[in-house]
Protein backbone atom coordinates (compact mmCIF):
# COMPACT_ATOMS: atom_id res chain seq x y z
CA UNK A 1 0.00 0.00 0.00
CA UNK A 2 2.61 2.18 0.95
CA UNK A 3 4.55 1.67 -2.68
CA UNK A 4 1.01 2.56 -4.29
CA UNK A 5 0.78 5.48 -3.70
CA UNK A 6 2.98 7.49 -5.05
CA UNK A 7 2.14 5.86 -8.47
CA UNK A 8 -1.51 7.07 -7.78
CA UNK A 9 0.10 10.24 -7.45
CA UNK A 10 1.58 10.27 -10.73
CA UNK A 11 -1.17 8.68 -12.51
CA UNK A 12 -3.45 11.55 -11.20
CA UNK A 13 -1.25 14.50 -11.96
CA UNK A 14 -0.60 13.19 -15.12
CA UNK A 15 -4.37 12.91 -15.80
CA UNK A 16 -4.69 16.37 -14.62
CA UNK A 17 -2.56 18.08 -17.70
CA UNK A 18 -4.72 17.80 -20.32
CA UNK A 19 -7.43 18.66 -18.75
CA UNK A 20 -5.58 22.09 -17.52
CA UNK A 21 -4.77 22.41 -20.97
CA UNK A 22 -8.15 22.11 -22.41
CA UNK A 23 -8.99 25.30 -20.16
CA UNK A 24 -6.27 27.57 -20.94
CA UNK A 25 -7.06 26.79 -24.38
CA UNK A 26 -10.61 28.41 -23.83
CA UNK A 27 -9.47 30.56 -21.81
CA UNK A 28 -6.89 32.15 -24.55
CA UNK A 29 -10.25 31.85 -27.40
CA UNK A 30 -12.24 33.72 -25.42
CA UNK A 31 -9.95 36.23 -24.55
CA UNK A 32 -9.61 36.44 -28.45
CA UNK A 33 -13.00 37.16 -29.09
CA UNK A 34 -13.49 39.31 -26.62
CA UNK A 35 -10.35 41.80 -27.63
CA UNK A 36 -12.55 41.32 -31.43
CA UNK A 37 -15.82 42.67 -29.48
CA UNK A 38 -14.05 45.66 -27.64
CA UNK A 39 -12.69 46.74 -31.04
CA UNK A 40 -15.78 46.63 -33.10
CA UNK A 41 -17.38 48.50 -29.99
CA UNK A 42 -14.78 50.83 -30.14
CA UNK A 43 -14.84 51.61 -34.01
CA UNK A 44 -18.51 52.01 -33.23
CA UNK A 45 -17.95 53.94 -30.53
CA UNK A 46 -15.70 56.09 -32.38
CA UNK A 47 -17.91 56.50 -35.66
CA UNK A 48 -21.09 57.24 -33.89
CA UNK A 49 -18.96 60.18 -32.07
CA UNK A 50 -17.67 61.51 -35.61
CA UNK A 51 -20.85 61.57 -36.74
CA UNK A 52 -22.37 63.57 -33.56
CA UNK A 53 -19.31 65.59 -34.18
CA UNK A 54 -20.59 66.84 -37.30
CA UNK A 55 -22.12 70.18 -37.62
CA UNK A 56 -25.91 70.30 -38.83
CA UNK A 57 -25.97 72.80 -41.83
CA UNK A 58 -26.71 76.21 -41.46
CA UNK A 59 -30.54 77.53 -42.67
CA UNK A 60 -29.98 80.11 -45.46
CA UNK A 61 -32.13 82.49 -47.33
CA UNK A 62 -32.25 84.63 -50.33
CA UNK A 63 -30.44 87.71 -50.05
CA UNK A 64 -32.82 90.90 -50.00
CA UNK A 65 -32.28 92.27 -53.83
CA UNK A 66 -32.29 96.11 -52.82
CA UNK A 67 -30.78 97.16 -49.72
CA UNK A 68 -32.31 101.16 -49.27
CA UNK A 69 -35.46 102.73 -50.38
CA UNK A 70 -35.39 106.10 -52.98
CA UNK A 71 -36.43 109.45 -50.98
CA UNK A 72 -40.14 109.18 -51.69
CA UNK A 73 -40.95 113.02 -52.57
CA UNK A 74 -38.06 112.68 -54.66
CA UNK A 75 -39.16 109.35 -56.47
CA UNK A 76 -40.74 110.88 -59.12
CA UNK A 77 -40.45 113.57 -61.79
CA UNK A 78 -40.77 117.50 -60.51
CA UNK A 79 -42.33 118.03 -64.17
CA UNK A 80 -44.81 114.42 -63.35
CA UNK A 81 -45.57 115.98 -60.55
CA UNK A 82 -46.26 119.38 -61.62
CA UNK A 83 -48.01 118.39 -64.97
CA UNK A 84 -49.85 115.58 -62.94
CA UNK A 85 -51.20 117.68 -59.72
CA UNK A 86 -51.72 121.53 -61.30
CA UNK A 87 -51.34 124.19 -58.49
CA UNK A 88 -49.98 121.51 -55.54
CA UNK A 89 -50.01 122.75 -52.38
CA UNK A 90 -46.54 121.71 -51.72
CA UNK A 91 -44.88 121.49 -54.77
CA UNK A 92 -42.14 119.03 -53.26
CA UNK A 93 -44.78 117.22 -51.84
CA UNK A 94 -45.76 116.10 -48.11
CA UNK A 95 -43.57 113.26 -46.84
CA UNK A 96 -45.59 110.38 -44.92
CA UNK A 97 -44.59 110.29 -41.54
CA UNK A 98 -42.15 107.08 -41.40
CA UNK A 99 -39.48 105.61 -37.40
CA UNK A 100 -38.07 104.04 -40.40
CA UNK A 101 -37.33 105.73 -43.48
CA UNK A 102 -35.20 102.17 -44.90
CA UNK A 103 -38.16 100.07 -44.67
CA UNK A 104 -40.96 102.54 -45.22
CA UNK A 105 -41.11 105.88 -46.95
CA UNK A 106 -43.90 107.72 -48.95
CA UNK A 107 -45.31 111.39 -50.09
CA UNK A 108 -48.48 113.00 -51.78
CA UNK A 109 -49.18 116.07 -53.69
CA UNK A 110 -52.31 117.61 -53.85
CA UNK A 111 -54.02 120.72 -55.20
CA UNK A 112 -56.70 122.36 -56.56
CA UNK A 113 -56.47 124.65 -59.81
CA UNK A 114 -59.32 127.14 -60.61
CA UNK A 115 -60.34 127.62 -63.90
CA UNK A 116 -62.21 131.13 -63.95
CA UNK A 117 -65.87 130.21 -65.21
CA UNK A 118 -64.54 126.97 -66.08
CA UNK A 119 -64.65 125.51 -62.80
CA UNK A 120 -61.20 124.01 -60.76
CA UNK A 121 -59.76 121.02 -61.06
CA UNK A 122 -58.60 118.84 -58.46
CA UNK A 123 -55.98 116.30 -58.29
CA UNK A 124 -54.52 114.32 -55.40
CA UNK A 125 -51.60 111.88 -56.06
CA UNK A 126 -49.23 109.93 -53.79
CA UNK A 127 -46.81 107.00 -53.35
CA UNK A 128 -45.73 104.55 -51.06
CA UNK A 129 -42.48 102.41 -50.14
CA UNK A 130 -42.17 98.97 -48.40
CA UNK A 131 -38.60 97.01 -48.14
CA UNK A 132 -38.63 93.60 -46.81
CA UNK A 133 -35.26 92.01 -45.59
CA UNK A 134 -34.53 88.46 -45.59
CA UNK A 135 -34.68 86.23 -43.01
CA UNK A 136 -34.17 82.56 -42.37
CA UNK A 137 -37.89 81.99 -40.08
CA UNK A 138 -39.84 84.77 -42.43
CA UNK A 139 -37.99 83.81 -45.89
CA UNK A 140 -36.34 85.63 -48.43
CA UNK A 141 -37.61 89.32 -48.96
CA UNK A 142 -38.41 88.92 -52.58
CA UNK A 143 -41.28 86.16 -51.24
CA UNK A 144 -42.00 88.48 -48.37
CA UNK A 145 -42.69 91.07 -50.65
CA UNK A 146 -44.76 88.47 -53.01
CA UNK A 147 -47.22 87.71 -50.40
CA UNK A 148 -47.81 91.63 -49.32
CA UNK A 149 -48.15 92.27 -52.63
CA UNK A 150 -51.18 90.21 -52.77
CA UNK A 151 -52.72 91.61 -49.55
CA UNK A 152 -51.96 95.21 -51.08
CA UNK A 153 -53.88 94.00 -53.91
CA UNK A 154 -56.50 92.75 -52.08
CA UNK A 155 -57.02 96.28 -49.82
CA UNK A 156 -57.32 98.06 -52.80
CA UNK A 157 -60.56 95.91 -54.40
CA UNK A 158 -61.86 95.91 -50.97
CA UNK A 159 -62.09 99.94 -51.16
CA UNK A 160 -65.63 101.31 -49.59
CA UNK A 161 -68.15 102.35 -52.01
CA UNK A 162 -65.64 101.72 -55.26
CA UNK A 163 -67.69 101.63 -57.97
CA UNK A 164 -66.76 99.79 -61.54
CA UNK A 165 -64.17 98.34 -60.09
CA UNK A 166 -61.77 96.57 -62.37
CA UNK A 167 -58.20 95.05 -61.52
CA UNK A 168 -55.51 94.10 -64.72
CA UNK A 169 -52.21 93.63 -65.07
CA UNK A 170 -49.32 96.15 -66.16
CA UNK A 171 -46.22 95.29 -68.07
CA UNK A 172 -43.44 97.33 -68.36
CA UNK A 173 -43.17 98.39 -64.21
CA UNK A 174 -41.07 96.11 -62.15
CA UNK A 175 -40.84 92.48 -61.71
CA UNK A 176 -44.97 92.33 -61.51
CA UNK A 177 -47.91 95.17 -61.99
CA UNK A 178 -51.80 95.69 -61.75
CA UNK A 179 -53.48 98.18 -61.63
CA UNK A 180 -57.02 98.46 -59.96
CA UNK A 181 -59.29 101.46 -61.82
CA UNK A 182 -62.75 102.23 -59.34
CA UNK A 183 -64.86 105.80 -59.12
CA UNK A 184 -65.69 106.99 -55.43
CA UNK A 185 -68.43 109.44 -54.69
CA UNK A 186 -66.54 111.94 -52.48
CA UNK A 187 -68.17 115.56 -51.56
CA UNK A 188 -71.02 115.13 -53.90
CA UNK A 189 -68.71 114.61 -56.76
CA UNK A 190 -67.41 111.42 -58.78
CA UNK A 191 -63.67 110.92 -58.61
CA UNK A 192 -62.54 108.58 -61.27
CA UNK A 193 -59.18 106.65 -59.13
CA UNK A 194 -56.15 104.92 -60.55
CA UNK A 195 -53.89 102.91 -57.85
CA UNK A 196 -50.96 100.51 -58.85
CA UNK A 197 -49.64 97.86 -56.49
CA UNK A 198 -46.05 97.03 -58.61
CA UNK A 199 -43.19 95.30 -57.33
CA UNK A 200 -39.72 95.24 -57.82
CA UNK A 201 -37.29 92.70 -56.18
CA UNK A 202 -38.17 93.04 -52.02
CA UNK A 203 -39.50 96.37 -52.54
CA UNK A 204 -43.02 97.23 -53.28
CA UNK A 205 -44.07 100.30 -55.14
CA UNK A 206 -48.07 101.78 -53.81
CA UNK A 207 -49.35 104.43 -55.83
CA UNK A 208 -52.53 106.36 -56.31
CA UNK A 209 -53.93 109.09 -58.71
CA UNK A 210 -57.58 110.62 -58.17
CA UNK A 211 -59.39 113.82 -59.10
CA UNK A 212 -62.63 115.59 -59.41
CA UNK A 213 -64.01 118.52 -61.15
CA UNK A 214 -66.02 121.39 -58.90
CA UNK A 215 -67.78 124.13 -59.59
CA UNK A 216 -69.13 122.90 -63.26
CA UNK A 217 -65.93 121.37 -64.01
CA UNK A 218 -66.32 118.20 -65.77
CA UNK A 219 -64.54 114.81 -64.02
CA UNK A 220 -61.11 113.63 -65.42
CA UNK A 221 -61.28 111.13 -67.83
CA UNK A 222 -60.31 107.66 -66.83
CA UNK A 223 -58.37 107.49 -69.03
CA UNK A 224 -56.38 110.56 -67.89
CA UNK A 225 -55.94 108.94 -64.79
CA UNK A 226 -54.83 105.65 -65.63
CA UNK A 227 -52.08 107.63 -68.39
CA UNK A 228 -50.87 109.69 -65.46
CA UNK A 229 -50.64 106.74 -62.83
CA UNK A 230 -48.75 104.61 -65.12
CA UNK A 231 -45.97 107.21 -65.75
CA UNK A 232 -45.71 108.16 -62.09
CA UNK A 233 -45.41 104.55 -61.12
CA UNK A 234 -42.91 103.47 -64.05
CA UNK A 235 -40.86 106.62 -62.60
CA UNK A 236 -40.97 105.36 -58.78
CA UNK A 237 -40.09 101.94 -59.12
CA UNK A 238 -37.15 103.08 -61.50
CA UNK A 239 -36.08 105.27 -58.46
CA UNK A 240 -35.63 102.18 -56.34
CA UNK A 241 -32.85 100.79 -58.87
CA UNK A 242 -31.33 104.08 -59.12
CA UNK A 243 -30.78 104.58 -54.92
CA UNK A 244 -29.28 101.05 -54.80
CA UNK A 245 -26.86 101.80 -57.22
Amino acid sequence: MQRSAPRLTRILAAAAVPVMLVVAGCSSDSGSDGDGAAKTGGAKATASATASATPSPTPTVEPAKFAKLPSACKAIAARTTSALVPKAKNENGTAAPSTDLSHRAGCSWNGLEDQGVKGSQYRWLDVSFYRYDSEVSLGSGQARAQENFAKELGKIQATTGAKTLSTASVAGIGDEAKMVTYTVNKTGEDFPYASIVARTGNVLVLLSYNGAGYAGAPAPRAKTIVEGATTAAKEAVASVTAANK
